[in-house]
Formats: structure tokens, C-alpha cells, sequence
């Protein structure tokens, strides 16, 4: 069953916000709004909502200008947008669908069909989010793929570079792995992979931090707002919770267990700087963490 979706309405008229609410809280959760600025607030708040239905006529910033942010913010770019206006001109439509939004439903609203259009709009958002999230999924292990990784690394990386903040990038090897498969099987290096995987999320807890597997036994994790000692410590506590797994590698001239080598890239972005820059300082350390004996971390910084 899906959990609730969250409205939020937004106009400037009591009595229309009381309609509207009342016509749509029996199935969804409904927030609302009374001006422009308010919207952008809640379109930003840690629940963000799954749609809004959004007035065009309010005084100050109007309805055109509301969407307009939106969907020029990456955070609130991908929530659809449902204009709710008096004006029924065709320009107005067209005028309000060129700026992003995907409905225009004119007063005074007849409730049958709100209900019905936000509905279908709730369901097109869930497929689309279904379909996005499998795309950037690997299909074996449930955790971000590649892509997924080189999205977050381009939006943190311009983060970072307008905050003028750290941010940090854990590369992780699984040592020894062709002759793990090797000797048990791609069945049972697909099961390492899983638990590799499994263990590796769970160890980077905050929401910001992504955990993606990008080659055959290569993963990543991208630590925002991190310095150096704090993604060393993780990098170090992921050392240890794959050691904790106990898998047994019988061909691994390292350790009888199943280990990892991490290298620990941190820095903060200067101008024109490419990305890759980070993707070269955390491969540069992996690379000296398997130079000196492998089951380490070593990190680098600038």
C-alpha cells in the first residue's frame, strides 16, 4: 500500500485554500500556503510535497514567478506543479505549461475533477520515481549505481564549491576478488558483493552520504561537509566492518577473511576545478593503500 502523498496548496484566499483542503485531505496529506514566499519555503522543508496546486493570481510573487523557482531550484525541480486559475485565456495555459507546469485547472474548481486529475498525477510521479530509482540502482546489490554516483559527485561537487566547504570520497577495493570468484564461483562473489554492499550502507549513516557500487567489485562513498580525519575515521570503521563479516577467502593471500582497501580523497573545490580531481586523489590513495600491504585505509588531502 503507498504511504499517503503530500499536497501542497497554495493561494491566496482562505475560503479557496478551506475548498481545496477539504476536497483533497480524505486522500492525501494537505499543506497549505498563502503566498508565494511560503510555498517556496515548504517546497524546500524535509518533507517536501509530492504535488502542488498552485494559484496564479496572488499579489506580490504570483503563481508564474512561484513555478518559475521551482523549477529552476535542483532540489524542487522535479515536483509537478498543478495551476489553479480564474483565467481561463488559452494564452494563460500555454503561458503556465511553458513554464513547467503539467495542468491547468480553471475556477471555480468542480472537486470530482480535482480529485481525479491529482490523482493521476500522483500515480504518473510514483511510476516516474519507480523508474528513476531503478535506473540509477544496481541491480545486484540495491544500492546506488554508477550513475547514481557520478549525478551526486556533479551536484556536491557544485555545492561544495559555492559553500567553499570540504568534501570527501572513500574509494573501495575488494582485495583479491578475481580469485575469490575464482575459487567460489561468480554465484558466490555475487553473495560477497551483496553483503559488501550491505555493510558498506549501513556504515555511512547521514542522509547526505551515498554509498554506490561502480565497477565489479569497486565502490564508492561520497561524504559531503566531511574533512579529512572525519572520512578517514569512516573509512576505517568500514575496514573493520567488513573484517567483522568473517567471509571466508581461502584464496586471498592478504587475510583468511574476506578485506577491503579503501582510499580517502578530501579537498575543496576551487574555481573552474573539474570534479575528477577528487575521483584522482581518492584512486591515488586506494592505489598506495594496495601498494603497502592492502585491509587499510590511507587518505590524501588538500
Amino acid at each position: 500500500m503507498h504511504a499517503q502523498a503530500n499536497i501542497l496548496v497554495v493561494d491566496d484566499s482562505p475560503d479557496n485554500l478551506q475548498v481545496l483542503a477539504a476536497v483533497l485531505k480524505q486522500d492525501f496529506k494537505v499543506k497549505v500556503a498563502i503566498n508565494g514566499e511560503r510555498a517556496l519555503a515548504l517546497a524546500t522543508a524535509p518533507e517536501p510535497p509530492d504535488l502542488i496546486l498552485l494559484d496564479v493570481m496572488m499579489p506580490g510573487m504570483d503563481g508564474y514567478e512561484v513555478c518559475t523557482r521551482l523549477k529552476q531550484n535542483p532540489a524542487t525541480a522535479r515536483i509537478p506543479v498543478l495551476f489553479v486559475s480564474s483565467r481561463d485565456d488559452e494564452e494563460d495555459e500555454a503561458h503556465g505549461l511553458s513554464l513547467g507546469a503539467i495542468d491547468y485547472i480553471v475556477k471555480p474548481i468542480r472537486p470530482s475533477i480535482v480529485q481525479a486529475r491529482v490523482r493521476n498525477h500522483i500515480e504518473l510521479k510514483r511510476s516516474r520515481d519507480l523508474l528513476e530509482r531503478l535506473t540509477l540502482q544496481d541491480h545486484l546489490t540495491g544500492i546506488g549505481n554508477r550513475r547514481r554516483f557520478d549525478d551526486a559527485l556533479d551536484l556536491e561537487w557544485q555545492r561544495a564549491a559555492r559553500a567553499q566547504a570540504p568534501l570527501s570520497l572513500i574509494a573501495i577495493d575488494i582485495d583479491h576478488f578475481k580469485a575469490y570468484n575464482d575459487h567460489y564461483g561468480h554465484p558466490g562473489g555475487d553473495q560477497c558483493l551483496v553483503q559488501v554492499a550491505r555493510t558498506l550502507a549501513a556504515s555511512a549513516a547521514r542522509p547526505g552520504d551515498l554509498v554506490a557500487r561502480c565497477g565489479g567489485e569497486e565502490f564508492a562513498c561520497l561524504l559531503p561537509a566531511t574533512d579529512s580525519a572525519g572520512a578517514l575515521r569512516l573509512a576505517g570503521q568500514m575496514c573493520s566492518a567488513i573484517a567483522d563479516l568473517g567471509l571466508e577467502h581461502a584464496q586471498s593471500p592478504t587475510h583468511c577473511h574476506v578485506t577491503i582497501s579503501l582510499g580517502v580523497g578530501t579537498l575543496t573545490p576551487q574555481a573552474n576545478e573539474p570534479a575528477q580531481s577528487l575521483v584522482d586523489m581518492a584512486d591515488a590513495a586506494l592505489y598506495a593503500a594496495k601498494s603497502t600491504g592492502r585491509n587499510r585505509a590511507i587518505a590524501r588531502a588538500r
